[in-house]
């Protein structure tokens, strides 16, 4: 063999041997999973946070909630992702899944709100209900007059309350397993699942299998599974009259010219009803952050810096026009104080709505301003 390559053969597992047992397990850049709700700003971030530091573009993967979670949870190393982004709070036993195969203490940081939001035609009359009809229209199990258990039998409006259309209730709503339909079965669980019939008498909460019953939707062609936050259904629905569609804030607004929210509780969807809570279909955005690699993947810091800056979660940041609702600054700050905790100094704004440098003039004054002081 040639003398040339065998030393460096010896050269490369020398570099093997001497390098930290941990290192076949690092990557170069950020990985991220989850919410595809949730990926338009994930991505905003990660375009920025690249530019500006020159690194590798943060991977971004829209794996859904629940499937984003099974991969962040599997473990730690280069296989398994930096950060979930959820449409949901993590569950406690999604944690302990988390917590049971090694992934150590987690980052739970809000970024934002959306909505679920029940949306009709403008060319139907306009519909509004109660958190009960709205139980009532899409639960699989409902109580009959007597209180007794039945399966849904309500097939109008009208049967929901004789007040409302008599035309079917055909609702078109995100498929099992992602992220907007958990959100939707805990919503209606919110609405109703702590009374009765599902709380017994003298209890304080109602049993697993009452729980599971009351979390249950219609399977009976009533509501119909689509794609999550399907743009085609979104544009296809101002032409389809007497249908009703379940999907997010942001696509209400896109497609406003011919789609109205159905207001619940006398309730409509807009920016401030949505960040207070007052609306009923109000919903976190969070990304959850494994603490064990804040020190060792490259441009995590970073890219967590970025996302806690006003210029980009705040009022007139950047993340907003793309269709974030944005938190009120209170709670901003409890999750910003968060990230400091760890080392983390969120970027600050320098100058308009997206914290860009200012340009022209104040530019120029600014530029001599700094070379003064450094002179």
């Amino acid at each position: 063999m040639d003398r040339n390559v065998i030393l460096r053969t010896i050269g490369v597992i020398a570099v093997l041997a001497a390098a930290p047992a941990g290192a076949e397990f690092q990557r170069g850049y950020v990985s991220i999973v989850g919410s595809s709700t949730v990926y338009p700003y994930l991505k905003a971030v990660g375009e920025r946070v690249a530019k500006a530091k020159k690194i590798q573009m943060p991977l971004v993967q829209a794996s859904g909630t629940n499937g984003g979670i099974k991969l962040f949870c599997e473990g730690l190393g280069a296989e398994s992702p930096d950060i979930v982004a959820t449409a949901r709070p993590m569950r406690p036993k999604e944690q302990e899944e988390c917590r049971s195969h090694g992934v150590g203490e987690l980052l739970e940081m809000k970024i934002g709100y959306d909505a679920l939001v029940l949306v009709q035609s403008k060319k139907d009359p306009p519909l509004a209900l109660t958190r009960q009809e709205t139980r009532k229209a899409l639960g699989k199990w409902v109580a009959d007059r007597t209180g007794k258990l039945v399966l849904n039998p309500y097939k109008t409006w009208k049967d929901v309350n004789p007040s409302l259309p008599a035309t079917p209730i055909e609702v078109y709503g995100p498929p099992p397993g992602s992220g907007t339909y958990d959100a939707l079965v805990d919503l209606l669980a919110e609405l109703e699942c702590k009374g009765r019939p599902w709380v017994p008498d003298g209890k304080g909460e109602a049993t697993p299998e009452m729980l599971r019953k009351c979390r249950s939707l219609r399977e009976d062609g009533v509501y119909i599974e689509g794609r999550e936050n399907d743009e085609e259904l979104a544009a296809r629905l101002g032409e389809t009259p007497g249908k009703v569609a379940i999907f997010d804030y942001k696509l209400l607004r896109d497609n406003a010219n011919h789609s109205r929210a159905i207001p619940i509780d006398g309730v409509e969807p807009n920016v401030d009803t949505i960040a207070t809570k007052a609306y009923a279909g109000s919903r976190p955005l969070f990304l959850y952050v494994k603490k064990a690699n804040i020190d060792g993947t490259p441009g995590l810091k970073d890219y967590l810096a970025e996302m806690a800056s006003d210029r980009a979660w705040g009022e007139k940041g950047y993340l907003k026009p793309l269709g974030l609702i944005v938190m009120p600054a209170d709670e901003r700050a409890i999750y910003t104080a968060e990230v400091k905790a760890l080392g983390i100094a969120p970027i600050a704004s320098r100058g308009g709505a997206d914290g860009g440098a200012p340009s022209g003039r104040g530019a120029k004054r600014s530029a001599g301003h700094r070379a003064k002081s450094h002179r």
